[in-house]
């Protein structure tokens, strides 16, 4: 009687594994071939989302079986908190692409299914949708800079502010609608400036590391 109680213990727990992981790998697959690499065909991070996303899906449900779970999972986010990449540069997006990976996994091994995995599926639908439907918003622009060297140091005074707007556009082919003066070389006779523009997509990037950070 104790073997057919264990047999059939160990068949829900292999069926259980096997559900959630089909879940999460679906989640996975939508997410990087139909939201992800169709906007940014950056196929280097595709290795790094699905590997931390399976590995983190199985290290979560075997360990979860402990009765740790929301002490594990708020660990998990604790030590990826500290993940940084330190030799390429990162968009913000790809990071939070990467966020969304790891919480997938944690998700989808973690989450409770007392209701035959319905409320499962529709947090997997929900994240999918609201990442499709924000990757999506062209309608939305992206104030980006560019630093200038600029040489017609007459027109950065204040009243010539709108002949220096039209000169940078014309010169760059960027809608330069605001521009910042850093400094100005009188010697040289050129100045540095910032100058705006707006953009569908964004410029910003976690800097990389500096040389001394490399070395800890």
């Amino acid at each position: 009687m104790e073997d057919v109680v264990a047999n059939t213990k160990d068949m829900l727990n292999i069926v259980d594994f096997g559900t959630r992981g089909i879940i999460n790998v679906v989640s996975l697959l939508l997410l990087v071939s139909l939201i992800y690499y169709p906007k940014h065909k950056n196929k280097d991070f595709i290795f790094t989302f699905v590997i931390f996303n399976i590995i983190n899906f199985m290290i979560c449900y075997l360990l979860g079986s402990a009765k740790i779970k929301i002490g594990f999972a708020f660990g998990l986010f604790a030590i990826f908190s500290i993940i940084r990449y330190r030799t390429i540069l990162v968009s913000i997006k790809d990071m939070g692409y990467f966020f969304i990976c790891v919480a997938l996994g944690m998700l989808n091994s973690l989450a409770s299914v007392n209701d035959n995995f319905v409320t499962l599926i529709t947090c997997n639908v929900v994240i999918l949708v609201l990442t499709f439907s924000l990757e999506r918003l062209d309608f939305l622009k992206n104030e980006n800079s560019k630093d200038i060297i600029y040489d017609k140091i007459n027109l950065i005074k204040p009243q010539m502010r709108k002949e220096l707007l039209e000169d940078l556009s014309d010169r760059t082919g960027l809608a330069i609608h605001r521009v910042d003066i850093v400094s100005i070389d009188y010697l040289k006779d050129v100045a540095a400036v910032k100058a705006y523009f707006y953009s569908l997509e964004s410029d910003n990037v976690l800097y990389e590391s500096s040389h001394d950070d490399k070395n800890d």
